[in-house]
């Protein structure tokens, strides 16, 4: 063997040593999108997309599913932490543009995206090993389903959390979905109504105050918590608790804000309590109080069709199963995915940029109840099923 064989054997060797170290030798996937480490105690997924904000594609969920499936059965694996590379955000929700690039010429994508996606969001909430997502940064649509159905969730001060969906921000419907009706309907009174409704933005402190995040953490001492979690021996939930806990104990950023809409929620329980749209919409316009008006200024954008359907997906959520909402969700993706508005979202926001979208129908009375019972109806045989 001359000497570059000797080299180039020796750097191969020493990439699989790496890959190896890595945990990534089975998983050496396009450019690394997603990573899969086993380190220390713990399965270690790093959402590896900074430059899409890590946003989530169907590669991504066909990686992370069955690598956390094996977690839960291995032996030496007793937590799983979900973190996003580069800073920005941990994850800014589905690939959309793909999703209706896709839909359009075929239904394949957006049934596969959205059935994987939501077994993926099952599985999280199923994991019977403790999971700890670390959403750091930008934390909107499908990467709250990566994280908020799991058992615990720090946040910093950069993070930013949204569900964005029925203005099609930077999201993937055109209704919070992900679990959204499950999980929105059981925050404080009717914030989660408030949220889903206007995608409005909650930051820092803030997720953690509104019961999203479990655990808040300054955002300089998030390596060390990760390697203080991936130093504990054979830990039990409480021994990973107890971690978090005091982490967020010695937390000192915003430690003595209030909570940003704590002067707002008593109106935001008694609008929001409205069964319907339209009702919703009249009691913003009686209140008439600035932040009663910019609600609904916020409100008079978004997609009748998609307004109707949210408010009737969260009542209808608040008391299922997680897994009989992401049925109902699944159900909604396909019709949305079918329909005109979802498209037209996707155009305005993330095509031609020019956010303006022309919904259809543009006005909430056209919107009847026969066609809200099409967007949640069972589609028999392709049903989402667990």
């Amino acid at each position: 063997m001359g000497l570059r064989q000797v080299w180039r054997f020796n750097s191969f060797r020493r990439t699989n040593v790496i890959l190896q170290h890595l945990g990534m030798s089975k998983h050496t996937d396009a450019a690394g999108e997603v990573l899969l480490e086993r380190r220390g105690c713990a399965g270690v997924i790093t959402l590896n997309r900074p430059k899409f904000l890590n946003a989530l594609n169907l590669n991504m969920i066909r990686h992370i599913y069955p690598q956390l499936k094996n977690w839960e059965q291995d032996p030496e694996t007793f937590l799983i932490i979900i973190k996003g590379a580069g800073g920005k955000a941990f994850c800014a929700g589905g690939d959309i543009r793909v999703i209706s690039e896709g839909g359009k010429a075929n239904q394949k994508i957006a049934q596969d995206f959205f059935r994987e996606e939501y077994m993926l969001n099952n599985a999280i909430d199923c994991c019977r090993k403790p999971y700890v997502a670390l959403i750091h940064g930008i934390t909107m649509g499908g990467g709250v389903g990566l994280s908020v159905h799991g058992q615990f969730r720090v946040a910093t001060e950069k993070s930013l959390f949204a569900m964005p969906e029925t203005a099609i921000g930077e999201s993937q419907g055109l209704f919070p979905d992900v679990g959204g009706g499950y999980f929105l309907p059981r925050l404080q009174g009717k914030l989660g109504y408030f949220l889903a409704l206007t995608g409005f933005r909650l930051k820092g402190r803030d997720v953690y105050a509104a019961g999203i995040a479990t655990h808040f953490v300054d955002s300089e001492k998030l390596d060390m918590l990760e390697e203080d979690l991936l130093a504990l021996k054979s830990p039990s939930k409480e021994n990973i608790a107890d971690v978090l806990d005091a982490y967020h104990t010695k937390s000192k950023i915003d430690q003595d804000k209030s909570f940003i809409l704590e002067e707002h929620m008593d109106k935001i329980n008694s609008w929001f309590s409205a069964n319907t749209v339209e009702q919703i919409i009249e009691n913003l316009q009686q209140d008439g109080s600035s932040f009663a008006l910019e609600q609904l200024k916020v409100i008079n954008k978004m997609s009748p069709t998609s307004l109707k359907i949210t408010v009737r997906q969260l009542m209808e959520g608040s008391s299922k199963t997680l897994q009989e909402v992401l049925t109902m969700e699944y159900r909604l993706s396909q019709a949305c995915v079918g329909g005109h508005d979802f498209h037209e979202g996707v155009r305005a926001v993330l095509i031609d940029k020019d956010q303006s979208p022309k919904w259809k129908p543009a006005d909430l009375k056209e919107v009847t109840d026969e066609d809200l019972n099409n967007y949640f109806k069972p589609l028999g045989s392709n049903d989402l099923k667990f």
